[in-house]
């Protein structure tokens, strides 16, 4: 059950970050894309008001064009609006109007977007693109943590943002080497090295500290620091307390590391896999690593590509199914006007780019053209398959190394197998 709740979240946000990547490439010649964000405490009377009021405004808008736009753009959203007596629980927000498609062509739609959270703002705004940034602000992290990696000689500090690993940067020291030079007393050459040693962890700590509690809404995303390192660099700089008060006591843990640059900070994050079990970085990449180590067996249970995991699909093979979460393609039923001929066909989709203009070309058999007869997203389509056979499905996220392996390399479809088969 709880699988199910967590795969029908990744699907939703999926769902979520698609349709605003389409709303995003979406432009209007005039002021005329509508964006309109109801909270869910406000009433819809208030807002058909509101528009009606608008409607009236738009006789002076200059541009007949604009003017007609605007106000179909307004009278398809109130006629959707008939259908509410109150906002959902979370409220809506309407994007509206006529875009452009290329050339002269020009579309025009109505979204209805159902948001994850309940939205705290109401707004109506006209302009050549839909006003998308609360929104977006919801598919940002809720859960971050500070990672910093450090030895005597350099230290570089970033966060984990859910499944994505941020650098931000990092400094080297100038601690002397453990190699006295000819003349100096070995208890000044050691007070020395101590008191540089000490002013190095200072300066970790002071820019460590501003960079993390300068994170938006620390007190409340901000969950913790992960400290990797050699023993014992680590160890002394938690215990002389160096970071600031608030830091120090959200310390998670401890964590040994060969590396303190910029190549510490997944490390670091591999290293702590325990103490961030439950997080989806953690879960994602325990499959990846698993996919990548059936791959080099002899024999191992992995498979990749769409024409593979298809066929693994059909015969029930197919332990878990992987699909990266940006995979923007759908899978196109085609048919021929004139006879009885059909095909299926996997396409590329860019975001606010209609399928109908791909070009699907002429029947094989009596050369007539081909058209669409239906199109699905394919992880909507590969989902159905697997839960036909009771397999696991994992959306991956790219925002960490494994994950863009199996976009990049695989397509962004790859699968664990029950047993293994010739395909």
């Amino acid at each position: 059950m709880a699988e199910a709740v967590e795969m029908d979240d990744a699907r939703k946000r999926y769902e979520f970050k698609k349709k605003l990547e389409s709303l995003e490439s979406m432009q209007g010649s005039g002021t005329e894309l509508i964006s309109l964000y109801i909270p869910p405490n406000k009433q819809i009377h208030d807002v058909t008001a509101q528009l009606r009021d608008e409607f009236g405004q738009c006789a002076n808008i200059k541009s007949k064009q604009t003017r007609t736009n605007v106000q179909s753009a307004i009278s398809s959203i109130l006629s959707r609006l008939k259908y509410y007596k109150t906002p959902p629980p979370n409220g809506m927000a309407v994007f509206c109007g006529s875009h452009q498609l290329g050339g002269d062509r020009t579309d025009f739609s109505c979204t209805v977007v159902d948001p994850p959270e309940p939205l705290n703002i109401s707004m109506y705004r006209c302009s050549s693109n839909f006003e998308l940034e609360p929104l977006k602000q919801m598919l940002e992290e809720k859960s971050v943590y500070g990672l910093l990696v450090l030895d005597r000689r350099e230290a570089y500090w970033g966060f984990l943002r859910g499944n994505r690993i941020d650098p931000v940067g990092g400094i080297t020291s100038t601690v002397p080497g453990k190699q006295r030079k000819g003349g100096q007393s070995s208890v000044r050459f050691q007070r020395l090295r101590e008191i540089a040693i000490n002013d190095f962890y200072t300066k970790i700590g002071e820019r460590a500290s501003a960079i993390f509690m300068a994170e938006k809404d620390f007190f409340n995303r901000f969950k913790g620091v992960l400290i990797g390192g050699p023993s014992p660099t680590k160890e002394e700089f938690e215990a002389g307390n160096y970071l600031h008060h608030e830091l120090q006591k959200r310390i998670i843990g401890l964590f040994d590391v060969a590396y303190t640059n910029e190549s510490g900070l997944p490390e670091l994050v591999d290293a702590a896999k325990d103490a961030l079990k439950g997080m989806e970085v953690v879960k994602e990449k325990a499959f990846m690593d698993k996919f990548l180590k059936e791959l080099v067996k002899d024999g191992g249970l992995a498979a990749y590509g769409e024409e593979s995991i298809r066929k693994n699909l059909e015969i029930g093979a197919v332990d878990t199914l992987l699909l990266s979460g940006s995979l923007r393609k759908s899978r196109l039923k085609i048919k021929c006007q004139s006879c009885d001929y059909s095909e299926e066909r996997t396409v590329s989709v860019e975001p606010g780019k209609d399928t109908r203009d791909i070009p699907l070309g002429s029947c094989p058999k009596c050369t007539a053209p081909l058209v669409l007869e239906e199109e699905n997203d394919i992880i909507d389509e590969l989902t159905k398959l697997a839960d036909a056979s009771s397999a696991k499905i994992e959306i991956i996220s790219d925002d960490f190394e494994e994950g863009s392996i199996l976009f990049s390399a695989f397509g962004g479809i790859a699968a664990i197998l029950r047993y293994r088969t010739g395909f």
